[in-house]
């Protein structure tokens, strides 16, 4: 786990396994060390409910295989998967990270999407001809 971070705090654990995943390395190294480290111990019922679902369904994966010779279920289960499933199991996270910053009120506020929802210029800055 990340020192000086609160990690009982899901936020914080999902967006240092998002960093772990962005990192360098193979993706199934970085898919094992960001769940592993960081989202591990985080249980359902700290999650809001449009995330339960795609969390167990997360957990699921990462502990689908019985683990052989002393490694962990999160190893064995990501060293049978394909790339391609890996890489799934990487963008699911990140996308529940997006989505708890959203139901938390931390994500970002929407751009404007036309002339009608741009705010007005301050005078000060309209160039005078």
């Amino acid at each position: 786990m990340n020192a000086g971070v609160e990690m009982s705090d899901p936020i914080a654990r999902f967006f240092a396994a998002v960093s772990v995943l962005a990192g360098h390395g193979h993706i199934k190294q970085r898919l094992i060390k960001a769940f592993e480290d960081n989202l591990d111990e985080i249980s359902e019922d700290d999650l809001p409910i449009a995330l339960k679902q795609s969390f167990a369904d997360l957990k699921y994966q990462m502990y689908r295989v019985a683990p052989l010779n002393g490694e962990g279920p999160v190893c064995a289960s990501v060293r049978k998967m394909s790339i391609e499933e890996a890489s799934e199991c990487a963008v699911s996270l990140v996308s529940m990270y997006a989505d708890l910053m959203r139901h938390s009120g931390h994500g970002q506020a929407p751009l404007p999407l036309g002339p009608e929802d741009r705010p007005a210029v301050p005078p000060f800055l309209v160039k005078s001809s």
